[in-house]
């Protein structure tokens, strides 16, 4: 198995500290090689983002959507009833059970989900609050150096700076 150092990654940023952690756990992932259900992951515009899964065989009832902290799972299963009036020669239409988490970025919203034709389509945006929106700074000057001058004869011995 190969290891990564993300001590490298990691040493110019301030307040990631679960950065690693979403790092191993990608990389340990065993889900992460599954196939099933196939699915595609879009972007709609800058902060408009979709999910659709290939989902023959399954009705919005066998499904659960559930969106807690930073991950979407999405999963499914179907209540076989015994089919004693269809015998299969050849099942290719995978109905089995399936469990698939997503994780989403910080500010990301499911904003709907719709099953048409097979297909389940899931609508992410990704809304920022003003208050983490980038804004200008203003930077103050510290101010200028004030000459004093006092009336006397020797004008150079009685000039005084003041900050």
């Amino acid at each position: 198995m190969t290891t990564f150092a993300f001590n490298p990654l990691l040493r110019t940023t301030v307040g990631f500290d679960g950065l690693r952690d979403l790092f191993e756990s990608l990389m340990d992932n065993n889900e992460g090689t599954s196939t099933y259900p196939p699915y595609n992951i879009e972007k709609h515009g800058e902060d408009r983002y979709g999910i659709t899964m290939a989902l023959a065989g399954f009705t919005e009832k066998d499904l659960n959507i559930i969106v807690q902290n930073d991950r979407l799972t999405i999963s499914g299963h179907i209540e076989h009833k015994e089919e004693k009036e269809r015998e299969y020669l050849y099942r290719g239409i995978a109905a089995r059970p399936f469990e698939r988490t997503f994780r989403l970025a910080d500010y990301m919203k499911v904003t709907g989900a719709e099953m048409k034709d097979g297909l389940l389509r899931i609508d992410l945006v990704r809304e920022i609050p003003e208050e983490q929106k980038p804004r200008m700074i203003q930077i103050k000057s510290a101010g200028s150096q004030k000459t004093i001058e006092h009336n006397s004869s020797n004008d150079n011995k009685d000039k005084k700076k003041v900050a």
